[in-house]
């Protein structure tokens, strides 16, 4: 059979068209390939070892949830405590004299036995003594705080030195001192020691009489001060 040459050389083309077509995904040089774009989105990477010369090394991300930790409030409670004052023991049923005495500075009354019915600090001291003043800011405080309330003081003045007997000199430093209580004037310290009986005897030292006229307080020197005035106000809440 003779054979057309006009028609087997496009059959020939045609051919090779399709082999080519056919072939080409297979050629592509694997270097050539689209490379995916790899999102992180997790904390914690992987990287797979590498299996040969022409393996590629794959990073795979892995997604850790977020663990939210609830929130805790703790509340801390202080403990209630409850301090009860006890009541202030009676120390002496009837308090100690005033003895040949020189007076009175500052008073209205001549006798502790006229302020029955109030409670009465009284107090020794001199105004030379260093002590003494210490006590005096909180003498002044604790007065001005329950005076309206029936507390009385009475400082008596029982000299140390021959310059505290002069009663010129103790008017000043009552000015000077803000003392504004009455003062008695034991300027022999018979009263002193009428009430400190023993040998020994103190400046200051500080005493409370009820409205009764009892001891109920008896103190040597500073210091004190928070005892001193819880029984001072447990004693005005005393009915008589």
């Amino acid at each position: 059979m003779k054979i057309d040459s006009r028609i087997v050389l496009p059959v020939i083309l045609a051919a090779g068209v399709i082999a080519l077509v056919w072939t080409w995904p297979a050629s592509v040089d694997p270097e050539e390939a689209p490379v995916l774009a790899t999102t992180t989105t997790a904390s914690a990477s992987t990287t797979v070892p590498d299996e040969g010369p022409d393996a590629v090394a794959v990073t795979t991300t892995q997604a850790v949830p977020a663990t939210t930790v609830p929130a805790t409030t703790t509340t801390t409670v202080a403990p209630t405590t409850t301090t009860t004052f006890p009541t202030p023991q009676v120390l002496a049923e009837v308090h100690p004299r005033l003895v040949e005495i020189d007076g009175w500075l500052q008073s209205q009354v001549e006798t502790l036995e006229a302020l029955r019915g109030k409670v009465v600090v009284v107090e020794f001291w001199t105004f030379g003594c260093y002590n003494c003043k210490n006590r005096i800011p909180y003498t002044q405080e604790m007065y001005a705080k329950y005076r309206d309330q029936g507390l009385e003081i009475v400082g008596i003045h029982s000299p140390e030195f021959k310059y505290e007997e002069d009663v010129d000199n103790i008017k000043e430093a009552l000015v000077d001192l803000g003392v504004t209580w009455p003062v008695v004037l034991d300027t022999k310290r018979r009263t002193f020691w009428e009430w400190q009986a023993g040998g020994t005897a103190y400046w200051p030292r500080t005493y409370v009489l009820d409205r009764e006229g009892r001891v109920r307080f008896d103190h040597i020197g500073e210091g004190k001060y928070r005892e001193l005035e819880q029984t001072v106000a447990f004693l005005l809440s005393e009915e008589m």
